[in-house]
């Protein structure tokens, strides 16, 4: 039997990274050629990652909520070869980026100030949505208000969005009655 190392895909040209949102197979499970195996949100979309081998799955290499950067192995399949020995090895063709040198700056004081949006074990969510509740400074009490119409009632950009609208409407009328009693 050859081990397999199954790699997370480039989902896009600016996407680095995904964050695993489930497993759709266990360790020990037969899996098929190109059947889900694991479940990923990056920040502009969820997606079903297939597997690009037959075979037994053996080591799951990240858990629920885990970060997996582009080209790194996730898991790995055990396959069986036709000509089977020891020293069979399938070799797999990577496509490694270069980590990109990350430049440690300061925080300016509004990044400070930004609430930090983080998945708990009651619900989870997408980069994308944490990435806009931090910009908006919604914080993680006001984000578990929100009613998510995703799989699983997960929020999805479009929640944001609606919640985004709602509440500026409903700041623009309590301004609009602070006025009023200014007036007065």
């Amino acid at each position: 039997m050859a081990r397999v190392e199954l790699i997370m895909p480039k989902m896009g040209e600016s996407v680095s990274e995904a964050t695993v949102i489930a497993w759709t197979k266990e360790v020990g499970d037969m899996v098929e050629l190109d059947e889900t195996i694991i479940e990923i949100a990056t920040d502009k979309v969820d997606s079903e990652v297939p597997s690009t081998h037959e075979g037994t799955l053996v080591e799951k290499l990240f858990e629920a909520d885990d970060l997996v950067q582009v080209g790194q192995p996730f898991a790995i399949i055990e396959v069986a070869s036709e000509n089977e020995t020891a020293s069979d090895e399938v070799k797999v063709d990577k496509k490694i980026e270069e980590p990109k040198e990350i430049i440690n700056e300061p925080l300016s004081e509004k990044q400070e100030d930004q609430p930090i949006i983080k998945n708990t074990g009651d619900r989870f969510y997408s980069p994308l949505v944490r990435s806009m509740a931090t910009k908006e400074n919604i914080s993680n009490d006001e984000l578990q208000k929100i009613v998510g119409s995703g799989k699983d009632g997960r929020v999805t950009k479009s929640d944001m969005i609606s919640f985004l609208e709602n509440r500026e409407v409903s700041s623009n009328n309590e301004i609009k009655e602070l006025n009023k009693l200014k007036k007065l």
